[in-house]
């Protein structure tokens, strides 16, 4: 570290582990890192991403001047009045709430009424279907929780030991909190608590500080893992971010506000103070690693053969809901391959239709959130599969726009350092970060915007033949 460098530290606490980036605050230049496992479970004991936190941090924090914490989406920490642990946390991707979202819809009316009151329609992932759970089936544990807290409320409040804090962005995904009036919907939390009133966290507007750790280190306000990518990427009008990690995201910053009645697209709050609307799918990169295990190739191998099947993989389609879905919202469903005949049962098609069935899925997204009023003129391709040869060459296909590929970096992390950063300075706004790199993929050609239409088409109609939806 030069005299005049400041360092600030972004965290990525994610559904499979820690990622930490240590940033200098003016340039956003990456300085140092580290990462740390977390248990590869629906529930987890928070106290595991405490440890992993530490392990990742070992040694990385001196001289650093503020840290920002993003965290996985939704889920569910709850503590009692001395602040311990109540039960293992419920993550998002559990989908032993599916029944408690289903009733919770029509309680209030239906659709239409929860978005219109928090922006989304409850599905499993959002807190309030798992505190309905909770109340449900483990009704002694529910008397027991005093606080309510995502994973990165968690973090947080353990970094600064202070009251829990939550910022907008995170706020906004668990089902009773309102992005448009900035407000917790207490009358939803204590319909989905069996009447119970816990103590949230208090909403810290974008640029806030949490706190500081016990010798001095500025913690900022922290938010949720989509956003913290929006905020490093610096998304513009036409920018549509799709990450392609566990689970499968569509989203773009709004200056308006999204109320989807048919629970495709999450209003979400982005991390600056204005809005995120969101797609989400739970099976995206694992579809490439799982059906790669059942071909018995390595990643590379299976690139190899998704490559040399055209386009359409010779009538197969896979309908890749191995852990169920969110978009469409089919908790309970399972993979489906259709149009198999002898000539077409090869290796190399069932990798294609993996790789199409997989960014179908994220397809549909794209129509979801223009049709909320997002304008797509390019896709941002993030995340772990975004490196895949054989998504890079099948994904302008598919999508049926241009797409680019900024350098792979771990954009959550880096956000959340650039959240802190923005804390630590005061400033209105956040600080310029240099750009990233992006890498501009080949357009398709007329013939191959054709074939993608034919594959999206046919990902739809099966869904539909088979799901009614």
């Amino acid at each position: 570290m030069t005299n005049n460098e400041v360092l600030v530290a972004g965290v990525d606490s994610s559904t499979q582990s820690t990622k930490v980036m240590v940033c200098d605050a003016r340039t956003g230049a990456v300085v140092r890192s580290g990462r740390a496992a977390h248990p590869d479970a629906t529930e987890v004991d928070p106290a595991e991403w405490w440890s992993a936190f530490t392990s990742a941090t070992d040694g990385l924090l001196d001289g650093v001047s503020a840290i920002g914490v993003a965290g996985q989406q939704h889920g569910m920490v709850t503590v009692d009045d001395s602040g311990a642990v109540v039960r293992p946390a419920l993550l998002w991707n559990d989908t032993r709430s599916a029944a408690a979202a289903a009733d919770l819809t029509a309680e209030l009316g239906g659709p239409k009424a929860w978005a219109e009151a928090v922006g989304s329609v409850p599905v499993a992932s959002f807190t309030v279907t798992k505190l309905r759970w909770l109340a449900e089936h483990e009704p002694e544990a529910a008397d027991r929780v005093a606080t309510v807290m995502l994973p990165h409320d968690w973090l947080t409040w353990r970094l600064t030991g202070g009251d829990p804090s939550t910022d907008r962005g995170d706020a906004s995904g668990t089902g009773y909190f309102s992005p448009v009036d900035n407000t917790y919907r207490l009358d939803l939390l204590r319909r989905a608590f069996g009447g119970r009133s816990p103590e949230l966290p208090r909403v810290l507007d974008p640029a806030a500080p949490a706190g500081h750790t016990p010798d001095g280190t500025l913690v900022s306000a922290g938010t949720g893992d989509n956003m913290a990518a929006a905020l490093a990427l610096g998304l513009g009008e036409g920018d549509v971010v799709v990450s392609l990690g566990t689970s499968g995201t569509v989203f773009g910053v709004s200056e308006t506000p999204a109320a989807d009645a048919s629970g495709a697209v999450s209003g979400f709050a982005d991390a600056t103070g204005r809005f995120l609307p969101l797609a989400c799918t739970l099976n995206a990169a694992r579809v490439l690693t799982s059906t790669a295990q059942l071909l018995g190739v390595d990643l590379s191998e299976f690139d190899r053969l998704a490559l040399s099947a055209d386009p359409g993989a010779g009538g197969l389609t896979l309908l890749p809901y191995l852990d169920g879905e969110r978009t469409p919202n089919l908790p309970d469903a399972a993979g489906s391959l259709f149009g198999m005949r002898r000539d077409n049962m090869t290796p190399a098609n069932l990798a294609r239709a993996a790789v199409e069935g997989m960014l179908s899925g994220l397809a549909v997204g794209l129509d979801a959130v223009r049709e909320c009023g997002l304008t797509v003129r390019r896709v941002l391709l993030i995340g772990g599969a975004a490196q895949s040869e054989s998504v890079r060459a099948i994904a302008p296909i598919v999508f049926g726009v241009p797409v680019v590929v900024p350098q792979p970096r771990e954009h959550v992390a880096i956000g959340a350092a650039r959240q802190a950063a923005w804390a630590l300075a005061g400033t209105a706004e956040p600080p310029t970060w240099a750009p990233d790199v992006a890498a501009s993929l080949p357009e398709p050609s007329e013939r191959d915007v054709e074939l993608g239409e034919q594959v999206r088409r046919r990902h739809v109609e099966v869904r539909r033949q088979v799901h009614g939806r």
